[in-house]
């Protein structure tokens, strides 16, 4: 039972989470002019100020490696891995959101059919994985076999040990191929997991999130925290290491994801060549035909 003052609380943190995936739409008007704005709204203000200003230089020099990966040929491959609600799609979000889709990709695998699960494991995988001057954004990864597989009884013990010795070789052979391969692993609390769970409820525009296996997660807590113990003890490597973002905290988890993604490229600014726009022609017999009024869009707004 908790008293009025802890669900005053609650429901403010769940409009909270609900006002983040309202965030992107407010990204042109984070201009210091809400000057009527005092006390804590003020202070709210001033920190969405400052995400999002380091969160646009961080997205620009994220513009800078894309280049100096496509033309340096770089194959480079990220995965990321978490429970479910640990931000894991809103760091990708960020990370892509101003990069050519031609250079950056993200694989986000359905479960297998039927012919996949009858596949080596990795097969289904590798298809996926980037040519020179790509880069790929698994959101999941092979790492389902030691988690979220595992945990459901969708595989035996017997499959998840052969996962286990397979991996890091299969690892090491992608970087032997010249893939660079980096890992997150993006953790939050029992308590933020249960938190974000009830935003997606209450969020119209987030309830498609929610699926019979995020609510069974929810109660496996504890099965999913051995499996993922396990997971990092014996697939933490020195040629693909794990690394974890503290997620609590969405905003501050995808700033230092990214810090932290470019701090593994010795990256440089790729000079451009200087673009001129040519004239348009203009040709004295061209003649523009006119739209049918019925084929235009109405103009509701």
């Amino acid at each position: 039972m908790i008293d009025l003052h802890e669900h005053e609380e609650l429901m403010r943190r769940i409009r909270e989470e609900i006002v983040d995936g309202l965030d992107e739409e407010m990204e042109l008007e984070i201009e210091d002019h809400d000057s009527e704005a005092t006390g804590d709204a003020a202070e709210r203000h001033r920190e969405r100020v400052r995400y999002f200003r380091e969160l646009f230089r961080l997205q620009g020099e994220l513009v800078k490696l894309q280049e100096w990966v496509a033309h340096t040929g770089q194959k480079v491959v990220i995965l990321f891995e978490g429970r479910d609600a640990a931000g894991k799609g809103g760091a990708i979000k960020r990370i892509t959101q101003r990069l050519n889709p031609r250079v950056c990709r993200v694989v986000a695998l359905p479960a297998p059919n039927s012919r996949e699960k009858t596949q080596w494991y990795f097969q289904r995988y590798t298809p996926h994985l980037p040519a020179a001057g790509e880069m790929v954004l698994f959101d999941r990864s092979w790492y389902n076999r030691a988690g979220v597989e595992r945990v459901m009884g969708f595989c035996g013990e017997e499959d998840v040990e052969e996962f286990f010795r397979s991996v890091p070789e299969f690892e090491r052979m992608l970087v032997r191929s010249g893939i660079i391969l980096i890992k997150y692993w993006f953790s939050i609390t029992d308590e933020e997991q249960h938190l974000r769970f009830l935003g997606r409820i209450n969020d119209p525009l987030k309830q498609w999130k929610l699926s019979p296996m995020d609510l069974e997660s929810r109660r496996r807590w504890e099965d999913y925290t051995a499996a993922k113990e396990a997971m990092l003890e014996r697939t933490h490597i020195p040629e693909a290491p794990w690394w974890v973002v503290q997620a609590v905290d969405k905003k501050k988890a995808r700033l230092n994801c990214i810090n932290h993604l470019l701090a593994q490229f010795q990256y440089h600014e790729v000079e451009r060549q200087s673009i001129d726009l040519p004239e348009r022609e203009r040709h004295s017999d061209y003649t523009r035909h006119p739209v049918p009024p019925e084929m235009y869009v109405p103009e509701v707004y």
